[in-house]
């Protein structure tokens, strides 16, 4: 009896040497030892293993938050979550999904010994797969055999990426921040494996940080992104108050410019020592009205809206006009890509052109009224000669000096006031133009009127066709009223025959001169155009003009004319050469000759009458 208790007092202690020594419920089990001693060291070794198990599971859960609070990517924050995952509970692969709230359902975000692409890029719906159980009821679930598992549904796609993946055990749950779900945390196997509860507590704890990883990296990158937005913001104010404060500089010197007397051409310049480019400004007419050293201006630029600055290839351009009309386009270039300051500045640039181009309208406008109630007075014949007289001196008009009187027609995309501008611009000083009975009339300071009118309808035909009548030269106002009524009758005349943008004196038409004339000089168109022969004849008592007038009488034979004139053919013809030697060798030619023939009929009646 007292050897019993001897060996069972040995084997009590041998049991508790192998607990001191932290032994397992195996190595305890294998001693050498028996009876109730033996059944309270393995469960107090069973015990133990517990409680060192939740040991290690809570320093890997505490190893688990350290790392999780390092990470701020939200990529890198997933990838350490399920890496974790899948070293605390020691199974085949490990992965994540994503609640997607647009979808309705959820994603495979991140994984850990995946080897499948069809796995990792599967979607569950909710109630779908074990994935969509959690997700739907928002528990754990856990399967030691998926196949055989009939407490989910079952679909072809989940099901096929999980045999593509190998799984037969799963254990999913939940992500969860209070009441807002996240996403679903799995553990898998690809051989049967039964979960205990200590391996999906710990897996759930490990769900949990990882929700709360997930939206304090998903809040951290929002409020990284709203900081980003509000810098942005911020120097997008900056910039624009900036470039407000810029352009408003660049309108007071604009302004200053404008109350000094400055015109467009200071403008212009203004703006490319502003910009440190080039500017041109171009009118309507496609003239330019100022450009700077370096300016391009384009043959043509795509349209452009009022206020609104376009580019094309590196030159700007912008409409420079009022809300009825365009006045101007203002180019800028050689100043690189502009900024919005920049844009701000050339669109004031803009509105302060069109302002000093409407007070210069204005004025043109006042000063061209002015000079038509002269033109009119003048025209029209109203009041005392004297008083005339003295109106046209106050206009910068001499009467007493020889001029000739210009009426003037454009086409009808010319109006009358554009073209009164354009004249008094032509003329120069010392002339006189205004509007009358809706005729643009200009008294031009000169003897030779033919002269005077072909050179204005060139200079103005620059821009379209004008047609210039001249009458002239005149001297005093008495005889400016029927000067304008042959003129108008003149202009009248080059219209009718075609003879669009040319100018023309009345007595350089020819006989249609004659016509349109209201006092023809019949004597005057004879000697212009029978002159060299009747000179000839005068100093050689020769008849020249009499062989001609026969020759055309005879049909243009010289044989008949020679019987007509009762002298041998040959004298005819010896006539005949020196007649082309002194009227050149188109007098043949049909217009020349019917002049010639026109002349000589004149002439004929002319000495009937006498």
């Amino acid at each position: 009896m007292a050897g019993e208790d001897t060996e069972a007092g040995g084997g009590a202690l041998r049991l508790l040497a192998l607990l001191a020594d932290d032994a397992s419920v195996a190595q305890v089990a294998a001693a050498d030892a028996t009876g109730p001693a033996r059944d309270l060291a393995l469960r107090v070794a069973a015990a133990r293993e517990v409680h060192q198990r939740r040991e290690a599971g809570l320093t890997a859960l505490l190893d688990t938050a350290r790392a999780l609070v390092t990470e701020s990517d939200p990529g890198q924050v997933l990838d350490a979550i399920v890496r974790r995952a899948r070293a605390l509970l020691g199974t085949d692969l490990t992965y994540l999904t994503l609640y997607d709230d647009t979808a309705g359902d959820t994603y495979m975000r991140a994984t850990d010994g995946s080897v499948s692409a069809a796995f990792q890029s599967v979607r569950l719906e909710l109630g779908a797969g074990l994935g969509g159980l959690v997700a739907s009821t928002r528990k754990p679930y856990w399967t030691a055999d998926y196949w055989n598992d009939d407490r989910f549904r079952h679909t072809g796609a989940i099901d096929s990426a999980v045999s593509e993946e190998g799984i037969i055990a799963i254990c999913g749950t939940p992500l969860l921040v209070e009441n807002d779900f996240v996403g679903v945390l799995f553990a898998a196997n690809r051989t049967p494996r039964p979960f205990t509860r200590e391996e999906v507590g710990l897996l759930g704890n490990l769900a949990t940080l990882a929700a709360v990883a997930i939206v304090q990296t998903r809040a951290l990158v929002d409020a990284e992104s709203a900081l980003a937005a509000l810098s942005e913001a911020h120097e997008t104010v900056r910039s624009y108050a900036d470039g407000v404060e810029k352009a408003a500089a660049a309108h007071d010197r604009f302004a200053s410019l404008v109350l000094e007397g400055g015109g467009v051409d200071d403008l212009t310049h203004s703006l490319a020592d502003l910009l440190s480019g080039w500017a041109a400004l171009v009118d309507e007419d496609g003239g330019v009205r100022s450009d700077t050293p370096g300016a391009m201006v384009p043959d043509g630029f795509r349209d452009l809206g009022a206020g609104r600055l376009v580019e094309d290839d590196g030159i700007y351009g912008l409409a420079v006009a009022t809300a009825e009309e365009r006045l101007a386009t203002l180019y800028v270039g050689g100043a690189g890509s502009l900024t919005d300051a920049d844009r701000r500045t050339v669109e004031r640039a803009g509105v302060v052109t069109a302002l000093v181009l409407l007070f210069e309208r204005q004025a043109a406008d006042a000063r061209q009224s002015a000079r038509n109630r002269v033109v009119s007075e003048l025209v029209a014949a109203r009041g005392p000669a004297e008083d005339r007289e003295q109106l046209a001196r106050s206009a910068g008009t001499d009467p007493d000096v020889p001029s000739c009187l210009l009426v003037l027609r454009a086409d009808p995309g010319t109006t009358v006031r554009a073209l009164a501008l354009s004249a008094t611009a032509a003329v120069g000083e010392g002339a006189l133009v205004g509007v009358h009975d809706a005729d643009v009339v200009a008294l031009v300071p000169g003897a030779d009127a033919d002269r005077a009118a072909r050179d204005l309808a060139a200079r103005l035909g620059r821009r379209g066709p004008v047609t210039v009548a001249g009458v002239g030269p005149l001297t005093g106002v008495e005889s400016v009223p029927e000067a304008y009524d042959e003129a108008v009758r003149t202009v009248a005349a080059l219209v009718a025959l075609g003879r669009h943008g040319e100018g023309a004196a009345a007595t350089h038409l020819g006989f249609a001169g004659l016509i349109v004339g209201s006092d023809p000089d019949v004597g005057a168109y004879v000697a212009r155009e029978l002159g060299p022969l009747l000179d000839y004849d005068a100093r050689r008592g020769t008849d020249l003009v009499g062989t001609l007038a026969a020759y055309f009488g005879a049909g243009r034979s010289p044989r008949h004319a020679a019987t007509a004139l009762h002298v041998h053919v040959n004298t005819v013809a010896q006539r005949l050469d020196r007649v082309s030697a002194l009227l050149g060798a188109d007098w043949q030619e049909p217009e020349r000759s019917l002049e010639l023939q026109l002349a000589l009929r004149l002439r004929a009646l002319l000495r009937t009458d006498g």
